[in-house]
């Protein structure tokens, strides 16, 4: 008997697989309309996404099969949903994102950045979340923390060494007074040093101290022995705060651009397939300057919330003015040795640097809505020729148009015998590269949830499911946000935030056209909370590196990341209920709003 629930736990993924059909399957039987077909295969989907019995991108090419047979779609419609304007521009950043990673150029402008703050824990931390942050508004949240924690780890090691070789220098100096010592700690009066270090660094009190007249050198080891155990702990709490700080802030950042993380993505082309007269109402800059004031306050806030819960608010040691310690010059050395192994910057990292700051200016100034931008003036003056996605697959290709080196013309390519064997320098970007790097799942996974928004229009669905939410409307519509928030992000503890994202999006659209209130009042919000995962380990990639690397407990990440939440929670509200506010004109139901997709 005991091994029948042992089977079943290990067949689990099949289980739900063959049973999950079975249990639903009257839903269209017993109710055979077009709505509660959709919805049936909506569920199977849901718990399929939850479940992960099947790879995420192989539950989002159900549509494909199902909606034609069940009479919903026929397969022509529901295929061309799976290669939009919105799967494009992720492609084109993403291709950005590879080229960057490929030339280490985001290990140059990491540790640039990290060399300009310096190596005080509490100013450490704000580096390394800076740059995460920074990072991952372009490239991937997972290769940012990968990235970035085994620099953190060198640069706490070198701290906690250099630290152990300082307090051996001044107990074994405050032992022998006569013994030379560089440290800057003794230049003050032996006694009074070494009650500075016990006061902030948890060090031996003062009265623990060993007078130098009378201590032996086995006293002396205990003494330095039990430093050791302090130190040890307090460089595991410092090394699990810098991890949870990189992962976290990896999370936060990717919520600033609308290529950061791909539920931005899913909202832009769902906002465009729910609603095609919503006038390009989300582009990169209109994102931008929604996201980036809120990414900035929940970077500060969480930078502040994990300062205090690992290290304490101590202001005049994270900012205290004054000569560095050796320790700290130490430390700095590693980053800078690091920084140096780098060498000059070569073309090749200049190239793409160029080719990634174009592309920035282009989406900025494409449509920045203050003023027409350029794709207005030139090509959009009859309907959306130029989209971001136009721009990001334009530049991307120079990718593989730029040569990595500049052509020699003199001794080029000259072999070991002085024989000429002249080749062209590769591209910045090959093929091979790309289709290794290249998440081609999450291009299926975005395709799939704008075939479930286009179903639930045809059949019918959103129309049922905004007329049964309509009694929503005597809910102020800034409670209905926050809850609506709170369920996603508990949500995404447990789910791919895309899977979230694409299943939530399409209902609150149904929502919110019910009930007379603007669209993007509850879908931006929930958008920037399926980004919230930072309670457990299984959440995202980011977590689970973190998890692997910093020796943490759930309990730890449970703790911090709770109260990140709630951070985050009420950062997005009063964003989205004060500069979102006007920047969306929400106060107002859109016209645009009224008319949605037409039936194929």
């Amino acid at each position: 008997m005991v091994a029948i629930p042992w089977w079943m736990w290990h067949h689990r993924n099949y289980l739900i697989l063959f049973i999950t059909p079975l249990v639903f399957l009257p839903l269209p039987i017993v109710i055979p309309t077009s709505e509660a077909k959709c919805g049936y295969a909506i569920i199977l989907m849901a718990l399929y996404w939850c479940t992960e019995c099947m790879p995420l991108a192989v539950t989002a090419l159900l549509p494909v099969v199902l909606f034609p047979l069940m009479g919903i779609m026929k397969a022509g419609d529901v295929c061309v949903e799976y290669l939009k304007d919105s799967n494009m521009l992720f492609i084109g950043g993403l291709l950005v994102a590879i080229a960057v990673e490929e030339w280490k150029l985001h290990k140059r402008i990491a540790l640039r950045v990290l060399l300009l703050v310096g190596v005080r824990p509490a100013l450490l931390m704000m580096g390394f979340m800076l740059v995460s942050a920074f990072l991952s508004m372009w490239i991937s949240n997972t290769a940012t923390t990968a990235m970035m924690l085994p620099i953190a780890q060198a640069v706490l090691e070198q701290l906690a060494a250099t630290e152990a070789a300082a307090d051996e220098r001044e107990l074994r100096a405050a032992r022998d007074p006569g013994q030379d010592n560089q440290g800057y700690e003794l230049e003050a009066p032996r006694g009074h040093a070494l009650e500075e270090k016990g006061s902030e660094g948890g060090k031996v009190p003062l009265d623990d101290a060993p007078e130098h007249s009378n201590h032996t050198e086995s006293e002396l080891d205990s003494i330095l022995e039990k430093m050791r155990v302090e130190r040890v702990q307090k460089y595991a709490t410092l090394t699990k705060g810098m991890c949870l700080s990189v992962c976290y802030s990896a999370s936060i950042g990717g919520t600033a651009t609308l290529t950061g993380t791909t539920p931005n993505l899913i909202l832009k082309g769902q906002v465009d397939k729910i609603y095609p007269d919503n006038g390009d109402i989300i582009n990169f800059a209109s994102w931008f300057g929604f996201a980036f004031p809120n990414m900035v306050i929940m970077l500060v806030l969480s930078w502040l919330w994990l300062q205090l819960l690992f290290m304490g608010l101590n202001f005049k040691k994270s900012f205290g003015c004054g000569m560095s310690s050796e320790r700290d010059k130490e430390a700095y050395g590693v980053m800078r040795a690091e920084y140096r192994k780098l060498g000059r910057m070569a073309f090749a990292e200049g190239a793409v640097l160029a080719v990634f700051i174009t592309l920035v200016v282009l989406w900025f100034t494409r449509e920045p809505g203050f003023m027409p931008g350029w794709a207005t003036v030139l090509f959009n003056n009859d309907g959306q020729f130029v989209t971001d996605g136009t721009v990001a697959i334009f530049m991307s290709m120079l990718f593989f148009v730029i040569p990595s080196k500049l052509p020699r013309f003199s001794d080029y390519g000259l072999s070991a015998e002085g024989k000429g064997v002249i080749k062209a320098p590769p591209a910045l970007l090959n093929w091979k590269v790309v289709h290794e790097r290249m998440p081609w799942n999450i291009i299926l996974l975005l395709g799939g949830g704008f075939a479930l928004a286009a179903g639930s229009e045809v059949s019918g669905l959103s129309l049922w499911l905004g007329e049964s939410l309509a009694p929503l409307k005597s809910i102020p519509p800034f409670a209905i946000s926050i809850i609506l928030c709170l369920l996603v992000a508990t949500f995404t503890e447990c789910s791919s935030n895309t899977a979230t994202t694409t299943l939530f999006l399409p209902i609150l659209a149904s929502m919110a056209t019910a009930i007379k209130i603007h669209p993007l009042y509850v879908m931006v919000p929930c958008t920037v909370s399926a980004s919230l995962a930072f309670m457990l380990p299984v959440a995202t990639p980011p977590n689970a590196i973190a998890f692997s690397f910093g020796n943490l407990r759930v309990m730890d990440m449970v703790q911090a990341g709770f109260m990140l939440n709630i951070i985050g929670i009420l950062t997005i509200n009063l964003g989205i209920n004060t500069w979102g506010y006007a920047m969306f004109d929400l106060g107002n139901f859109p016209a645009w709003a009224n008319t949605t997709q037409s039936v194929p």
